[in-house]
């Protein structure tokens, strides 16, 4: 599944690929947000991400998309 959380007062968003369910990922935003702790995400590579819960704008959940190779058209 792809994540995509905008952070307040910053051009960029952050961009995580996970293997959670999307019911995984809601939870740990919702509880984060709730208490004001930082929001942990780790992606499908292990790599753990923190992020303060008070500075999150949104957070964007979508199926994961799969890697296109080549120049011909999407399947």
């Amino acid at each position: 599944m792809d994540i995509t959380i905008g952070i307040q007062h910053t051009a960029r968003d952050i961009s995580i690929e996970t293997d959670e369910t999307p019911e995984a990922v809601t939870k740990k935003v919702t509880e984060a947000i709730a208490s004001g702790d930082l929001l942990s995400l780790t992606d499908s590579k292990g790599r753990t991400v923190l992020i303060p819960a008070a500075k999150i704008g949104f957070v964007d959940l979508g199926p994961a998309s799969g890697r296109r190779v080549g120049f011909g058209n999407p399947a």
